[in-house]
């Protein structure tokens, strides 16, 4: 059963020592599927709409006092991008002043790795979710930070592929031959 009512109020918002509001964001992220539904090589990631406006960013939110930076960032994806997924290692942290409110933010960043996308969500009336490839939401995102942890993510996918490639490179053709010598 999924939570269909988005948290709203500040009254469980955490804040550094420094009086910055703590947020935490989630990149989700999937591989496209081919025709046949094997997976590929091309990654895709999900923009949602800001709530005002037509600014395209990841999902994001407030850290709130009952709950790990891990928890926070898979609800705020929930509520605001309709998507289930894993949480995984953190990608970073930024400081940054929000323009609309020239206040001082700390910023969490995590990728998620789709496991299921709902058809309904609480903020499915208030936003737009959009796939894209990486160069494309790298363009349209509208905050420098987030760009950034796009980078990561996709610098740490490439680095995770190549390592894969080196531990297991004939994985396939032994395989192919293991099933052909039977």
């Amino acid at each position: 059963m999924v939570c269909m009512v988005s948290r709203t109020g500040r009254h469980l918002q955490r804040y550094d020592n420094l009086g910055r509001r703590q947020v935490v964001g989630c990149i989700p992220y999937r591989y496209k599927s081919s025709s046949d539904g094997t997976m590929t090589d091309d990654l895709e990631v999900l923009v949602i709409s800001s709530q005002k406006c037509q600014k395209m960013m990841f999902p994001k939110g407030g850290w709130e006092l009952d709950e790990s930076r891990e928890e926070a960032a898979l609800r705020e994806s929930l509520e605001e991008a309709g998507v289930l997924g894993n949480v995984e290692c953190e990608l970073g942290k930024w400081d940054f002043i929000s323009k609309s409110h020239g206040t001082f933010y700390e910023g969490y960043m995590f990728p998620l790795l789709v496991k299921e996308e709902l058809d309904f969500w609480p903020e499915q009336n208030l936003r737009q979710r959009t796939w894209m490839n990486v160069k494309e939401a790298r363009d349209v995102c509208q905050h420098w930070w987030m760009k950034e942890a796009l980078d990561i993510l996709v610098e740490r996918l490439n680095s995770l592929k190549q390592q894969n490639e080196q531990n297991y490179p004939n994985i396939c053709s032994d395989l192919v031959a293991k099933i052909s010598s039977l």
